[in-house]
């Protein structure tokens, strides 16, 4: 499939009745078919490496340019739409709450709990996470095993340029309400992030936990506690207050990683 996809995208764009081909059409929808079921992922961990599957992401897109809007039916719910919404029946293993919604070509795995939230597609939710209510998790988007996000948190997609990281949360994090993760972020394992904390590529990840800081961009290390924070920066106009992550502390790895986790809330007065 990846040398059909591959060839398919480079000459779609100056042949477009490839796209109307159905031998075509059946390589394109077997990706996503697989990407539901969770037999790929736009993104894959590599040793301490994450990988980007482009040519993943070019069957979405590929997806996206060979289909057509059309009325989409949820019992009384209706949508206009090229992507249609996942379907339960029970057997997937997942709570669904209404009115969760996630579209097909996402993978959400068995013991997931879904609050009223979306999923777009390429998304991967792993066992063990929490979706809570009116959280987004952007197209392509990796979210690991036991990761709680909590409400509002919105996690920003991807799909072009091919090349561009997906937004990553790793096991065992939490995520606290109205954080925004966007631009390829990584979150590594363990990591408890605060209430409101916005990070984007750019944003300073600042350790203020020893003598002399310690900044990050893109990447939040394993076990950190952040919270929001400001650093100045000067303008034309004079010196202001920019935006930042604070690293305050580190979840301890030798106790229950609930207990490490509630003994973090409490000992550094994290906001949920």
């Amino acid at each position: 499939m990846k040398n059909q996809i591959e060839s398919l995208f480079a000459d779609s764009s100056s042949s477009p009745d490839l796209l109307k081909d159905p031998k075509n059409m059946e390589v394109i929808q077997a990706v996503i078919n697989e990407l539901d079921q969770g037999k790929l992922r736009v993104c894959e961990k590599n040793g301490n490496e994450w990988q980007v599957n482009q040519w993943v992401k070019q069957a979405i897109l590929l997806f996206f340019r060979s289909t057509t809007n059309e009325s989409i039916t949820c019992g009384d719910l209706n949508f206009f739409d090229k992507v249609p919404l996942k379907k339960w029946d029970g057997s997937e293993g997942v709570r669904v709450v209404p009115h969760a919604l996630a579209r097909k070509g996402s993978f959400i795995n068995k013991g997931t709990i879904l609050m009223p939230s979306y999923v777009n597609i390429g998304a991967y939710v792993d066992s063990g996470s929490m979706v809570d209510t009116w959280a987004t998790v952007g197209s392509c988007a990796q979210v690991g095993k036991n990761v709680h996000l909590s409400g509002g948190v919105g996690l920003g997609g991807v799909l072009e340029p091919l090349q561009a990281n997906p937004v990553i949360i790793e096991d065992n994090c939490f995520i606290g309400s109205r954080c925004i993760i966007v631009e390829g972020a990584l979150i590594e394992e363990n990591a408890v992030i605060g209430a409101g904390v916005t990070i984007t590529a750019s944003t300073k990840i600042i350790d203020v936990t020893k003598d002399k800081p310690t900044i990050y961009k893109g990447r939040v290390p394993r076990n950190s506690v952040v919270i929001p924070g400001t650093i100045n920066k000067n303008f034309a106009a004079g010196e202001f207050g920019v935006p930042a992550a604070l690293i305050i502390g580190e979840r301890t790895e030798s106790t229950d990683k609930k207990t490490s986790l509630n003994s973090a809330l409490r000992e550094f007065e994290v906001s949920v």
